[in-house]
């Protein structure tokens, strides 16, 4: 029967604390401390600081401390309350331990009916790790558990780390020191983990590395508790001991915990078991320079209350915070699961596992389509990620946006002053003078039966043909663009679907080639719409193109009018503010008007001359047509490549990518390759389903503490009950 002093420990477990300590008992005896960070108390500190004496003297476990059994891997004790008497020991890989690791360390377990064998067990862990320093190991991160149980024992987990190494020896690599302070670093950064910070009074606390990387993990000294250890090895009265007793005082290293002092038991002699030890401890600390420091600060029975306090405080502060974590966690897991689905091992399996995807990427394909975002699919608009699941609104901003490119950048020729927009790199810029001499040197060259001052109507065409010759790339850019919105709405609806290697296969099996055809008809359907404007000539029998025309003519007549005016009154007037008065005379320039209308015929028949060159006039007519079909053909054609490539030709087609019928023209063969299921989403579904179940407890466990607050010193439950610490 293992022998075990439980009267040391009494101190950790009072009655009003039990329901708390014991809830997190459960959620690690379920297994939760492998998904969700609990809170536990780990014991740090150098190298022979006296880490393992402090362990002892709090949970009553002898462990071995001569110097070549000092502390060579995380070792964690775990003390429970079983109706049954037990001690076991058993090594926990590290989660980075390879398959064949995990399965050679996980088979050790040993089974202590005295803690005289602890040593020996020690021993034979540290072969099954591997650790030799004959070999170059003289250390591991896979972690010691040392389980006790018994009807009287208390719910606490201790983790004793390695000692932290100043500089690399003969026995001890480098690669030993950051592997330890790598191991040490974790174990610290757990949020809810309570930090004892050993300090051993034989050596200057400055130069201790525990207490750098306890200010690194916690900075403000929240969750850190400073001991000080061997405080016998002071000379009574020198400036060491007065500088220890300052920082017991926390006035040295400030911790919000503060500092508390232990006088460990000597390993070879004196005290022979843990009453003599408390004995001489309380002895040794009612004298000298230490009766400076309050009684609740010094010595292991106090030890054990303060941490009784702390504990309970840590565990009610985060238990809100456990809870919501296990939930989050659940959550996932659950979603991963139901990704995998059922066992799939059969050809019936696997095709009721691929029906049920296609029902799920067709509800999910219709609901971004028709901008219905009601789906738990749908994350925060806000989101780059929920704005690419919208894909009704990505298509409607790309669809406007090329409006406005083939509105802003569409035309070959910038004509000023119309085009104030930033004009495109491939633009050319030019006057309207300049233009409507382009258009008169291509009328001399493309004449016709024409009478003169008219035009051949085909000049219109090959105008049209090269101010529309942007039309192709930009068309081309608003394809490519909405094609490749579509396939990350793909992505993200199949990687919410399917499980990883299905998800694979659908890509290469199903969605590449039917997105590639996808992307083919869209070009052609682009390039077949694009024809008429590239070779045909001008045809249009909209309204809009006559109301274009008359008002590019009123435009042109305006001009021709404004130039009448200018010239005929002086460039200085201002066309708008021209007053006739009763005198006659134009009150800008002084012009004399003539009462008697002479001169306001010369006016009128200023305003009625039209162009003399016949050619000109017949530029500018062809012109205002110009501008008029390119207007009319601009407006036609944003709208088919809306209507005809990125609506029938894209949106409508997501859909039928993967519909359930589709499955059952499906060959078997097909059918293993898509929805099989790997050797290695059988291994995730079953730590999937392992998980699930833990964190399932884990939640039961955790709701009859919904509601729970902590106040003052006081912990307020959901049914009113009053726990004081």
């Amino acid at each position: 029967m293992v022998t075990f002093q439980s009267g040391a420990l009494s101190k950790l477990c009072s009655k009003d604390q039990q329901e708390l300590l014991d809830a997190i008992d459960r959620l690690r005896l379920e297994g939760i401390n492998n998904y969700v960070s609990l809170p536990q108390i780990i014991v740090c500190g150098d190298q022979s600081s006296g880490k393992s004496s402090v362990l002892e003297a709090i949970s009553g476990v002898a462990f071995p401390i001569k110097a070549n059994l000092c502390t060579r891997f995380p070792t964690e004790v775990v003390l429970r309350r079983t109706l049954d008497i037990s001690a076991h020991v058993s090594i926990v890989p590290n989660e980075d331990a390879t398959a064949a690791e995990r399965k050679a360390l996980s088979a050790f377990k040993e089974k202590m009916t005295s803690f005289d064998l602890l040593p020996n067990i020690i021993e034979k862990a540290k072969n099954f790790m591997g650790i030799s320093t004959s070999q170059g190991k003289a250390f591991s991160n896979h972690r010691l558990r040392v389980e006790i149980t018994g009807p009287d024992r208390p719910h606490l987990t201790i983790v004793d780390l390695p000692g932290l190494i100043h500089s690399e020896t003969k026995n001890q690599t480098a690669a030993d020191v950051q592997l330890i302070q790598n191991v040490v670093r974790s174990y610290m950064n757990e949020p809810r983990s309570i930090i004892l910070a050993v300090v051993s009074a034989k050596n200057d606390f400055a130069n201790q590395v525990v207490l750098k990387l306890a200010r690194a993990a916690d900075p403000h000294g929240h969750r850190t508790l400073g001991i000080i250890t061997k405080p016998d090895a002071l000379h009574p009265g020198s400036e060491s001991e007065k500088q220890y007793v300052d920082l017991a005082k926390n006035q040295e290293v400030e911790f919000r915990l503060g500092w508390h002092v232990l006088r460990n038991k000597d390993s070879d002699k004196e005290a022979k078991n843990v009453v003599d030890r408390d004995t001489m401890e309380q002895q040794f600390f009612s004298q000298g320079a230490w009766t400076e420091l309050p009684l609740a600060h010094l010595g292991i029975d106090k030890l054990r209350e303060r941490l009784s306090k702390v504990l309970l405080k840590q565990i009610a502060s985060e238990l809100p915070n456990v809870m919501e974590e296990i939930e989050t966690k659940f959550e996932a897991c659950n979603a991963q699961i139901q990704k995998l689905g059922d066992p799939r091992a059969k050809e019936a399996e696997q095709r009721l596992y691929l029906f049920t995807i296609t029902q799920a990427f067709q509800e999910l394909v219709k609901a971004a389509v028709d901008g219905t975002y009601n789906h738990a699919f749908f994350k925060d608009a806000k989101t780059d990620i929920g704005y690419r699941q919208r894909i009704r609104a990505v298509m409607q901003n790309l669809n406007e946006a090329f409006a406005d490119e083939i509105a802003s950048r569409g035309h070959h020729y910038a004509i000023e002053p119309y085009h104030s927009r930033v004009v495109g790199h491939k633009m050319v810029l030019m006057s309207e003078e300049k233009f409507i001499e382009h258009i008169e040197n291509l009328l001399k060259r493309t004449k016709g039966r024409e009478l003169p001052g008219t035009f051949n109507p085909m000049i219109v065409s090959d105008l049209f043909l090269e101010q529309a010759r942007p039309w192709g790339e930009l068309a081309h850019q608003h394809v490519m663009k909405a094609w490749e919105a579509a396939n990350q709405l793909l992505d993200l609806i199949i990687t919410h679907i399917a499980d990883t290697s299905t998800l694979k296969s659908l890509k290469n099996e199903i969605f590449g080639p039917s997105m590639d055809e996808i992307l083919t008809d869209m070009i052609d359907k682009a390039n077949e719409l694009l024809e008429p404007h590239e070779r045909g000539h001008p045809i249009t029998y909209n309204q809009s193109f006559t109301e274009a025309l008359h008002t590019a003519r009123e435009e042109q007549s305006r001009k021709r009018l404004e130039k009448a005016v200018r010239s005929f009154f002086g460039s200085e007037c201002n066309e708008t503010e021209i007053q006739h008065k009763k005198t006659g005379t134009c009150s800008y320039c002084n012009r004399n008007l003539g009462g008697s209308g002479t001169n306001i015929k010369e006016f009128v028949d200023a305003l009625a001359k039209t162009e003399p060159n016949p050619q000109r006039f017949a530029a500018q007519e062809a012109l205002s047509c110009l501008n008029a079909y390119y207007t009319v053909a601009m407006k036609r054609f944003i709208d088919d490549v809306a209507a005809q490539v990125i609506e029938d030709k894209l949106i409508s087609a997501l859909g039928s990518i993967l519909a359930p019928v589709s499955i059952f023209g499906m060959d078997s063969k097909q059918i293993a390759i898509i929805a099989g299921e790997s050797e290695d989403s059988r291994i995730e579904r079953e730590q999937l389903t392992k998980q699930l179940a833990v964190l399932q407890k884990g939640m039961n466990t955790c709701k009859r503490f919904t509601g729970m607050k902590l106040t003052g010193s006081k912990i307020q439950h959901p049914s009113s009950r009053i726990v004081t610490y």
